[in-house]
């Protein structure tokens, strides 16, 4: 196995360009693609979008694109690719409903590191979900925006580490790929995020201190 439940085969008939083998793929890679796009979601989208729908249109996209993947080198990882066309996806999907205002990630000079408000957005409401005050709006809503403001103050490419890492599970191998910088400096940067990330949360009020 290459990766958990890819095999060799699989990744030679996506080589070949074989349909079925995508299917094959989706099927292995649905949960951490649900999971990525949950994460990713504009929470202004959210409520209009089922994320079973945005997966059929991330098959679809990927069926287009397929050969593309015969382009990437060898030992690339295959969910990194599938990924990526989900990312572009979501992209297009908020640009659809959020209008020319939308950051079109996917024509950026890199689709992997969007944008730090977005990234810096989803994090704040998953982070603010940690904490064990009573979650009426008013206390979620100010732990949201206190967290944004603090993340936005980190480096983007940091931002991006601990959303693939924490948010994503990505391993180290699938961050580095993703962000094209090697496992060594994709390593560093994670600890020291989180070390940044430890300090924002232990200023709030009854965070979780798994942080």
């Amino acid at each position: 196995m290459l990766e958990d439940g890819i095999s060799a085969e699989l990744i030679a008939r996506l080589r070949a360009g074989e349909e079925a083998a995508l299917g094959e793929l989706l099927a292995v890679c649905e949960a951490r693609l649900r999971q990525m796009l949950f994460f990713r979601l504009d929470p202004r989208v959210a409520s209009r979008v089922d994320v079973d729908d945005l997966l059929q249109e991330v098959f679809l996209d990927a069926q287009k694109r397929l050969s593309h993947f015969a382009a990437t080198p060898e030992g690339s990882s295959a969910y990194v690719w599938l990924r990526l066309v989900a990312m572009q996806t979501l992209c297009d999907v908020h640009r659809r409903h959020l209008g020319t205002k939308a950051r079109d990630a996917g024509r950026d000079q890199s689709l992997n590191l969007v944008s730090g408000n977005s990234t810096a957005t989803s994090m704040a409401h998953a982070l603010a979900g940690n904490l064990t005050s009573p979650s009426q709006a008013i206390q979620r809503a100010e732990a949201v925006d206190a967290v944004q403001r603090a993340l936005q103050e980190m480096e983007e490419i940091d931002r991006e580490v601990l959303a693939l890492r924490n948010f994503e599970d990505l391993s180290n191998q699938e961050v580095a790929e993703v962000l094209g910088i090697n496992q060594g400096a994709a390593s560093l940067r994670y600890v020291r995020a989180l070390k940044r990330l430890q300090q924002i949360m232990a200023k709030l009020p009854d965070s979780d201190k798994a942080w």
